[in-house]
């Protein structure tokens, strides 16, 4: 098996046939969906001229990340330098979201000289700092400056300090000025909703690129978007590269948002019910570990997940294993036994909880992806795991 009709070569033996055979709780992935999500993105950035750079944030799979190269896409996104290394396997165009300091910058120049580094700055000591870093590797990296542009959480404030920022890096030899970034994070309204944060979104970049320009910097890329503003990139003229990525699962909030039909969704935490002792729920076993305690973002929505096929049917409570499903609202009674599919309503979150996602079509598995890009570590060596793991009566 190999593509998105599964890789499950790394984890031979353990594949299952049918659904079920898989342990609960688990992660499932529709594969006929997750295509037509991975269509729908790449068809829209081909009809309005966009460079789609997807974040591997969501799937944090080769298999996945292979599947949006393969559809166009002009690379891919990350957040950590873990997520760098391992989609430099599938991918020779790389994107660091997050500024590496400290140790994360020497990582990210050990990548595979055919991979192009770029990353994302919003200080001058930061782009000192990964000059100094590329100068000593004799490697250059492509830099964005990052702008903010309503989120508040990083990036430049003002068009003359995103000018000072480029300049900074266009001096410095071993940097590449690429062009500025941003993140719309803080626009979480329905999709049909958006029109007012999108026009000042706009103001804000034509100020900025204005004063790039009258400062002969003028951006190669403006790099910008989110899932919840995907469909209405087009609607951004100055932006040339978007970087979604929930798009490919989806989850309950981005349904509620209008980005996706609750029929987009890919991925479900399959949960079996064991128990309904207590009368007007049932009990799962999915609680926080398996579907994280991340709340609706953006709009208004009670409990951490609803069933796919009952949707008025939520996970209103949960503690570490166990998930409480209210009844309140439905007729449906499900028996001790019965396993039911829980979209979560922050995927990545739940993406991150799990080694492996299982894909499937209808009742049937057909493979087993590796979640490889969890996790921070780089990969041990044998003798960093010798060194690392000193005989037990040392320790105890």
């Amino acid at each position: 098996m190999n593509q998105l009709n599964g890789d499950a070569s790394s984890i031979s033996g353990l594949l299952p046939q049918q659904i079920a055979q898989i342990e609960t709780p688990a992660p499932l992935v529709e594969v006929s969906r997750l295509k037509r999500n991975l269509d729908r993105m790449a068809d829209y950035a081909r009809l309005h001229k966009l460079q789609l750079r997807p974040h591997v944030k969501t799937h944090k799979t080769t298999v996945i990340g292979a599947a949006q190269m393969r559809r166009g896409a002009a690379g891919l996104t990350c957040a950590t330098p873990r997520e760098m290394e391992i989609m430099s396997s599938v991918a020779s165009d790389l994107l660091l979201a997050h500024p590496p300091l400290g140790l994360k910058i020497d990582r990210l120049l050990m990548l595979p000289r055919s991979v192009n580094i770029v990353t994302a700055l919003d200080s001058a000591a930061a782009i000192d700092w990964v000059a100094d870093a590329a100068s000593g590797a004799n490697r250059t990296v492509k830099v964005y400056v990052e702008m903010d542009v309503g989120m508040h959480r990083v990036g430049v404030t003002t068009a003359k300090q995103v000018v000072e920022l480029a300049e900074r890096v266009a001096a410095e030899s071993w940097l590449d000025y690429a062009g500025i970034c941003f993140y719309p994070g803080h626009i979480r309204e329905a999709v049909d909703e958006q029109s007012a944060k999108i026009s000042a979104l706009n103001e804000v970049l034509g100020e900025v690129v204005s004063a790039l320009e009258r400062a002969r910097l003028k951006p190669p890329t403006v790099s910008g978007g989110s899932t919840p503003t995907a469909w209405r990139t087009h609607e951004m003229p100055l932006v040339t590269e978007f970087r979604p990525g929930t798009y490919v699962f989806n989850d309950r909030t981005t349904a509620a948002l209008g980005a996706c039909k609750w029929d987009d969704c890919a991925f479900t935490v399959l949960a079996t019910v064991v128990s309904t002792a207590v009368p007007g729920q049932a009990v799962v076993d999915a609680g926080s570990k398996a579907l994280g305690r991340e709340p609706m973002r953006g709009v208004n929505g009670e409990g951490f997940g609803a069933l796919m096929g009952h949707e008025d049917v939520l996970v209103s409570a949960m503690s570490e294993e166990h998930g409480i499903l209210d009844l309140s609202r439905t007729d449906w009674r499900p028996r001790v036994g019965d396993t039911v599919r829980i979209v979560p309503n922050h995927v990545c979150i739940v993406v991150h909880l799990n080694d492996a996602l299982y894909a499937v079509d209808g009742d049937r598995v057909t493979g087993v992806w590796p979640v490889a890009a969890r996790g921070r570590m780089a990969p041990f060596t044998d003798e960093q795991a010798r060194a690392a793991a000193p005989p037990s009566e040392i320790l105890l």
